[in-house]
């Protein structure tokens, strides 16, 4: 490609190209070193910059060592945070290549520690704040974001950071990290997404009486004046960008279902916590019952955890059971929960039910933890706690009596958050646990064979389901469309990645899985009357064509 080219999928609504220290400054044009003789001189660049001419190649090169010296994880963050805001196409380039090592560094785990220190590591502004300050003209200051081609909003209130709990506008690192990855995994360019911190203060006391947070210092807005807020969000993006995906982000679980359930059928929408997370986990399902050469459609579930994640998963294996023949009755009876105040049963009584549990409120005896799994005979344990260590040696070797080849998915980010460690899911089942995990493990050699876990990082789903959605315009997105998307995921995971434990495919083929995702995606939208732009005749043709390629 030209030196002075676009890249592959360039956003059309472009300002007139820089020159000078502007160009130097200007992340999406910089080139650095990388400018040619000709360029410096047409561009005002001559003596700005060392005499030296490189390649993209070299300063990858250059890059990668500097990220590797760099002595923990958050400095890395910080270093190729720096690095995006100086040369946006070297650091896509960078992750593009280095998936299974970047990943980890711009998204879960680091990301968790970087939104903690969020106000101490604040540099560049690079996203929207919408607060609570701001009613009645939230349409106006959109008007202030710079750019016009939007397609891709990711949007959180910070309620839920992770495991993390209330971290307020701290919580901004999770949409500019989100936006990072439909960019690197799918190729949506980095000018038409938005990341948005919605703060409407915090609860999280430590941090008001914290003179260096960023955030609005007052508790949390609730009840109409919260979600007329959000209304009015809503309403001005649907004018300012009318085709754009808005993706809800670590939402506390009541609000979470209550922005889902208001939006969905209104625009395009979706909740990754809820239904990306269940997408993944439900592809780890499908792929695990080929290693264990049980029928998807026998399939049996206990829960640790009852929020948005695992209700989440729930309402979607549900859904997927019902499609594989399973009465619907029977398929909610196939999944029992276990929260902080035991097991989910009709016993509590509606009044004590949230909404999104009251499907699952099975007639059961009152149980403890190992009694539910003894009475139940699941072949998955699926762990959406937030703590860390839930999944004890017991509860494991009970799954593994009662299973040849029990599903042990410690779902909790980040890793150190995780129900269990993957080298202990193999430790107490002897060898024969299928794990999944939400943040990555290592691999684990157990009895003279090398195990790899299976991450089941929703960056295998959401960037793909964007990718399809956006490029065909679709109305809505429905729960059935996260199962094509889940189908599609499982079908990617080799009889190689299988014999080594792994239920997902590797995180070095993201984009092509992306790619393959967002195909599957557009089909079904064509298929159900969903998209809003005529068919192509050749449509990953068409999608691929979109995405963005940061060479120079």
């Amino acid at each position: 490609m030209k030196s002075d080219s676009k890249p592959r999928g360039q956003s059309p609504a472009e300002a007139p190209s820089p020159r000078g220290a502007a160009l130097l400054r200007d992340p999406a044009r910089n080139k650095s070193t990388a400018f040619t003789e000709q360029e410096r001189d047409q561009l005002g660049l001559r003596g700005l910059l060392p005499a030296y001419v490189g390649s993209q190649r070299v300063q990858l090169e250059r890059v990668l060592a500097g990220v590797r010296r760099k002595a923990t994880d958050l400095d890395k963050y910080m270093f190729l945070s720096a690095l995006q805001l100086r040369n946006e196409r070297l650091f896509y380039r960078l992750v593009m290549e280095n998936f299974e090592e970047m990943m980890p560094l711009i998204y879960t785990p680091t990301v968790g520690q970087a939104c903690k220190e969020f106000a101490n590591i604040y540099q560049l502004d690079q996203g929207f704040y919408v607060s609570a300050t701001d009613r009645g003209r939230v349409a106006e200051i959109l008007d202030n974001w710079p750019r016009r081609d939007v397609r891709v909003i990711v949007i959180t209130d910070g309620g839920r950071i992770l495991g993390l709990g209330d971290l307020g506008s701290n919580g901004m690192g999770i949409p500019i990290g989100k936006l990072s990855l439909y960019c690197a995994c799918a190729g949506i360019h980095p000018d038409q997404g938005l990341p948005v911190m919605f703060d409407v203060g915090t609860d999280n006391v430590a941090l008001r009486e914290d003179s260096q947070y960023l955030g609005l210092h007052q508790p949390r807005l609730k009840g109409p004046e919260y979600f007329d807020l959000m209304d009015e969000f809503m309403q001005a993006v649907k004018t300012a960008f009318p085709t754009a995906l808005v993706q809800f982000e670590d939402f506390t679980a009541g609000n979470a279902y209550a922005h889902l359930n208001r939006y969905r059928e209104q625009q395009l929408c979706f909740n990754d916590d809820i239904q990306g997370t269940a997408a993944v986990v439900l592809a780890g399902v499908y792929a695990a019952t080929r290693l264990s050469e049980r029928p998807f459609e026998d399939t049996r579930m206990l829960f640790l955890g009852a929020g948005s994640a695992a209700s989440g998963i729930g309402s979607l294996v549900v859904k997927a059971l019902i499609a594989a023949g399973v009465p619907e009755d029977e398929a909610h009876r196939r999944l029992i929960f276990f929260d902080r105040s035991g097991v989910v049963s009709s016993a509590r009584g509606e009044d004590k039910l949230t909404e999104h549990m009251k499907p699952f409120a099975h007639d059961l005896p009152d149980l403890d933890l190992l009694g539910a799994i003894r009475h139940h005979r699941p072949d998955f344990l699926i762990g959406a706690t937030g703590s860390p260590d839930t999944f004890t040696a017991e509860m494991v070797g009970l799954m593994a009596e009662i299973c040849e080849r029990p599903g042990i998915f410690a779902l909790s980010n980040p890793t150190s958050r995780a129900e269990c460690s993957a080298a202990q899911a193999y430790e107490w089942s002897e060898g024969r646990a299928i794990f999944a995990s939400g943040s990555p493990f290592p691999p684990v050699s157990y009895g003279g064979r090398l195990l790899r876990p299976g991450q089941g990082n929703n960056s295998y789903i959401f960037p793909g389901v964007g990718l399809g959605v956006v490029a065909c315009q679709a109305r809505m997105i429905p729960d059935e469309l996260f199962i094509e998307a889940a189908r599609e995921l499982a079908d990617q995971a080799s009889s190689g990645d299988l014999a080594q434990g792994a239920l997902y495919p590797s995180l070095t083929r993201i984009r092509e899985v992306s790619l393959d995702i967002a195909v599957r995606v557009a089909e079904y939208c064509y298929a159900h009357d969903l998209a809003q732009i005529p068919r192509p005749s050749d449509l990953r043709a068409h999608i691929d064509a979109q995405r963005y390629v940061p060479d120079y």
